[in-house]
């Protein structure tokens, strides 16, 4: 007998939205390294819409524009502050941070970054 599977946190808890704000922020930084734009609010909104519909859950439109909001600030904000080699790495390391067994210093700042940016907001 298998044992049952670990249930997702809800989608408005802490936790949750610091790791959307990440991701998010994650595939803005690799789009706009990739092809030279940023992806817009809305396919912000519809990507976090999609990422927790994966797991049954969602959230209330206004919390998800928030969400897209605040990733676009922080994307902008880290592709401002580095070189461009030193921003594909970043976007390149926190895409590989997504995956739960990456073990990263730099992807635990950026998401401590995100939990910041989420208390103040």
């Amino acid at each position: 007998m298998r044992p049952p599977a670990p249930t997702a946190p809800p989608a408005d808890s802490r936790g949750t939205r610091a790791a959307l704000l990440f991701a998010l922020t994650a595939e803005r930084l690799s789009v706009f390294y990739a092809h030279g734009q940023w992806p817009t609010a809305a396919q912000g909104t519809s990507l976090v819409a999609d990422w927790l519909g994966r797991s049954g859950r969602s959230l209330p439109l206004a919390d998800r524009r928030h969400l897209s909001d605040l990733s676009d600030q922080f994307a902008r904000q880290i592709a401002g502050s580095l070189s461009r080699e030193a921003g594909l790495q970043t976007a390149h390391e926190m895409m590989e941070a997504l995956d739960p067994r990456y073990d990263s210093d730099l992807a635990r700042t950026l998401m401590a970054e995100c939990t910041k940016l989420l208390d103040a907001a």
